[in-house]
């Protein structure tokens, strides 16, 4: 079947590279960076007339994206290639950013990575530390934009306050952005007036409001726990479980649309509510097979996705997160150990962006809280879409 979309690659291998003849070329890439046939961006360049692939990096979970949440990952040779592999994501901070020595006799980096459409999986983090780098080093930098999977139409969620920056936040958006990582690049260029060059290489027929079913593309894993689109679709609110000592489904075939605990009692949180809307909540049982509770079995409520255009997912699982803290204070707990390379504040509220969610969750909010608490968000995403509309790249 023929996609209904180019990505950005694509249009680059109609081009045939001609925006990089010449240069010698640092790559951000992991399995996600290929074409319509499956074709990896790195063969694409080393191939390509006049191009010269001189270095590979690889965002979190690695190159191959084989790594767990969280797990460094060191620099090494690709045999395929021969060029080397430095990683963006190992033990430190300082491993987050492309050094001197990594960036020396390079001419651009392209990045051309599969995002998912939530603020805080990382891929975009990387690629803005990847950007300030490149404008100091005096490097161009391009962009093979690629569809939001999860659509451009829907804003949700909190935005980011001051003193709750982190690598799941470098920048102040809501949790659902509704942008691709072309868009994220512009935006960012011109709110942290970054003095960079730099070239965003559009898709050709993606529109706002299609979901990644839609665009006839195939679906490449960006990394071990995003193994479908409809995962991606849930994760803007399934994340937040990361933030708890609740199992988000890890070491299932289903993360992060499985949660849970041994402790909790399903069933009076899969009752119809304001947040469940467009999907059919379900109490499940299972049992994780690695991470948090494993091996042990775990009682959680699965959201079964039925419209994606009315299903929030930031709402739902805080939702979730109200009702797991109400029936079990004293089993309930934050998670306090250094998340992302922070210590304090607590991974919780770095998800959120701040710390207001968290209180009201342990004031034991009604429902009427939490739709209070929905209100406070939609101001929060309409100062955002008014933000967000410059920089702009496809039509509704």
């Amino acid at each position: 079947m023929t996609p209904r979309v180019a990505t950005g690659l694509d249009v680059w291998v109609t081009r045939k590279f001609g925006d990089i003849r010449g240069l010698r070329v640092g790559a951000i890439v992991n399995p996600t960076s290929v074409d319509g046939r499956l074709v990896h961006l790195a063969d694409h360049l080393r191939r390509a007339d006049g191009v010269l692939l001189a270095a590979l990096f690889g965002p979190e979970h690695g190159i191959r994206a084989d790594a767990q949440d969280m797990v460094g990952v060191s620099s090494e040779l690709d045999a395929r290639t021969g060029v080397p592999v430095h990683t963006l994501y190992g033990s430190t901070t300082t491993s987050l950013t492309p050094t001197r020595d990594q960036l020396d006799g390079l001419d651009a980096l392209v990045f051309d990575v599969q995002d998912v459409g939530s603020r805080y999986y990382t891929f975009a983090a990387t690629m803005l530390f990847a950007m300030k780098a490149a404008a100091e080093h005096g490097l161009r930098f391009f962009v093979l934009d690629r569809p939001n999977p999860i659509g451009g139409m829907i804003v949700e969620g909190p935005t980011i306050r001051p003193g709750f920056e982190s690598f799941v936040g470098p920048h102040p958006m809501p949790i659902r952005h509704g942008m691709t990582v072309g868009e994220l690049a512009r935006m960012f260029v011109d709110d942290l007036s970054i003095d960079l060059d730099l070239t965003v290489i559009p898709c050709e027929g993606w529109r706002r409001a299609m979901f990644w079913r839609e665009t006839g593309l195939h679906w490449v894993m960006p990394s071990p726990n995003m193994p479908t689109p409809e995962t991606a679709l849930v994760y803007p609110g399934g994340c937040l479980i990361e933030g708890t000592n609740l199992s988000e489904g890890r070491g299932t075939t289903r993360p992060f649309e499985l949660w849970g605990a041994p402790w909790i009692a399903p069933e009076p949180l899969a009752e119809p509510a304001p947040w469940s809307e467009g999907a059919l909540p379900r109490p499940c049982a299972f049992r994780p097979t690695f991470h948090k509770h494993a091996g042990k079995v775990c009682l959680g409520v699965q959201p079964h996705v039925e419209d994606p255009t009315r299903f929030a997912p930031v709402a739902f699982y805080t939702g979730m997160l109200s009702g797991a803290w109400a029936q079990r204070p004293d089993l309930f707990a934050w998670r306090t150990e250094t998340f992302e390379f922070v210590a304090d504040p607590i991974a919780i509220d770095l998800l959120y962006g701040s710390d207001r969610e968290r209180l009201l969750i342990e004031d034991f909010p009604t429902p009427d809280d939490l739709e209070d608490l929905r209100a406070e968000w939609k101001v929060e995403e309409a100062e955002f879409l008014e933000k967000r509309a410059p920089h702009l790249l496809y039509e509704d």
